[in-house]
């Protein structure tokens, strides 16, 4: 097996990244180019994340107590093993106190998705989740990959269709048929299922798009190596062709809302199942969300790259 192996080729290209018309720090569009590499058919599985795991013996960020001294005014006991999961509300909640369907949970990790009762015996196929930055880091370096930038994956979940809304056109489900996994009826307290999954969904449930990728919109979230800006510094026009997208530094990423916590946070990109048309549209290539590398989440996952040489 090479490394290679269920991966896609994309040949890159100059595209039109960004949006003008959702979310403020997708805009605005800009056309920026990438080269060739091989991208992850579908998001790591717990069944591939189990290989890594069993051969180098890594023990992920949500299975590590962490260090009161990293997190000052950290009560005592809370320096345990814990990842944060989301617990649907038994009654309607307003979508803005997130704090009410969010909780952390001691012994929640990529083995016990749901809390230290569940397991992944029925879910190997299923993405692995609850792994932090570093987490993601580590298996690509073992797999002799890498993560994604921003840039490489929003061409990459586009698939051909340069401008388009969604991984497949501009109808979120067309005809009615669900095309992937997202949250359906009033987020966060109803689901009508009407996707089939309440949670993640088996990789390659939903059809591929136009490069033969599943899952690029909606079942997890992923990580990319670019550092989240609220808005994208200015490039300046370019003389010639399309500008290489620019990097953020890490003090640019921190959250001013809070000034003491001087914790970087990467590009996610692609949404999750817990992604509602009344909350959180970000199930469309375009879309992003600063996650803190600490913060691992039980609708977080990833996918690997292998960059092809440029020519010359």
């Amino acid at each position: 097996m090479t490394k290679s192996s269920g991966m896609r080729l994309i040949r890159g290209r100059e595209f039109l990244m960004g949006c003008d018309d959702a979310y403020a720090d997708e805009a605005p569009a800009h056309r920026v180019t990438v080269g060739d590499f091989w991208i992850d058919e579908s998001p790591v599985t717990n069944a591939r994340f189990a290989q890594f795991i069993a051969a180098t013996g890594y023990r992920t960020l949500a299975e590590t107590a962490p260090d009161p001294r990293d997190y000052p005014g950290m009560p005592p006991e809370m320096a345990k093993p814990a990842s944060a999961v989301f617990v649907r509300p038994a009654r309607r909640t307003e979508p803005a106190h997130p704090s009410q369907w969010w909780q952390y949970v001691f012994g929640a990790d990529w083995r016990h998705p749901r809390g230290p009762a569940s397991g992944i015996g029925d879910l190997m196929e299923h993405p692995v989740v609850h792994v932090a930055y570093a987490d993601a880091q580590a298996y690509a370096r073992w797999a002799g990959k890498s993560l994604p930038t921003e840039a490489e994956w929003e061409f990459a979940a586009r698939g051909g269709l340069d401008g388009a809304m969604y991984a497949w056109g501009n109808e979120l489900a067309p005809q009615g048929r669900m095309l992937a996994n997202y949250w359906q009826g009033e987020f966060p307290w109803q689901n009508t299922l009407a996707d089939g999954y309440e949670g993640t969904s088996p990789v390659r449930t939903y059809p591929a798009n136009g490069f033969g990728l599943y899952d690029m919109i909606g079942n997890v979230w992923e990580w990319t190596v670019d550092w989240y800006a609220a808005s994208r510094p200015d490039t300046g026009t370019p003389c010639c062709g399309a500008a290489a997208h620019q990097a953020v530094t890490e003090a640019q990423s921190y959250d001013p809302a809070s000034p003491n916590l001087r914790i970087g946070r990467k590009v996610v990109k692609g949404g999750s199942f817990l992604c509602a048309p009344n909350y959180c549209q970000r199930y469309r290539p375009a879309a992003k969300f600063p996650q803190p590398i600490d913060s691992p989440t039980s609708h977080l996952g990833f996918r690997c790259v292998i960059r092809e040489p440029r020519a010359g």
